[in-house]
């Protein structure tokens, strides 16, 4: 392995608190009643989308659905780091595989004017051998088109990669570029997820766990 890829929310970053509260300030100004932290959860690896057809129940079709979308990117934009941070246990596996001359990266369906901003306020993004956002290309994740692009920009070969996420998508992206994988159970997975079927070549209990299964491939 030469290069470790990470999905963005709910994989290498903690983002929840932060669209969680963008949610339900957009909800509580369209006088509906906030929800539960819990309840939004499962939803954030879906996207702004999936925010606002669940959090107003409406579908993308609805007049209101789009200017809702807006106001929650806004909102979430201006508070875009007050509570996201890494995962637990995270920093420490960023720094080993830094120590072990591995590179690290981001392949994310967020857009740049999203995630550029959030890597630079946590002073990530200049660790990142590759930013790869969701409007980087014409393609997002499950196309394989992201990851093979970052495999251009770390100078790495598709098999000397690996890609962990924690959504059908990301490991449907990565099996479709032929890129070893794994699913990060610490993530934002709902009930209706069965990553158990979803092909991965592993699953992560907790970020520690990558360290051991590069451990156990590469043994010394």
């Amino acid at each position: 392995m030469q290069t470790i890829l990470f999905d963005l929310d709910g994989t290498l970053l903690d983002t929840a608190p932060d669209l969680a509260a963008a949610l339900n300030q957009v909800l509580v100004e369209n006088r509906r009643e906030a929800l539960p932290f819990e309840t939004i959860r499962p939803w954030v690896s879906h996207g702004g989308q999936a925010l606002i057809s669940r959090g107003f129940q409406i579908e993308m079709q609805d007049p209101a659905f789009e200017p809702l979308r807006q106001r929650l990117l806004e909102v979430y934009r201006a508070n875009i780091a007050n509570q996201t941070r890494l995962f637990p246990g995270m920093g420490p596996v960023l720094d080993e595989l830094e120590a072990r001359q591995l590179k690290w990266g981001v392949v994310t369906n967020k857009p740049g004017w999203l995630t550029e901003p959030l890597l630079e306020q946590l002073d990530l993004h200049t660790r990142c051998a590759c930013i790869v956002s969701g409007d980087t290309l014409t393609e997002r994740k499950p196309h394989p088109a992201p990851l093979l692009h970052a495999c251009i920009l770390t100078g790495s070969r598709i098999e000397d990669c690996l890609y962990i996420g924690d959504a059908q998508r990301d490991i449907e992206a990565a099996r479709n570029a032929r890129m070893p994988n794994l699913v990060a159970l610490f993530g934002y997975l709902g009930d209706e997820d069965r990553p158990q079927d979803w092909q991965a070549d592993g699953m992560l209990e907790q970020p520690h766990d990558l360290l051991d299964w590069l451990d156990a491939r590469h043994p010394g």
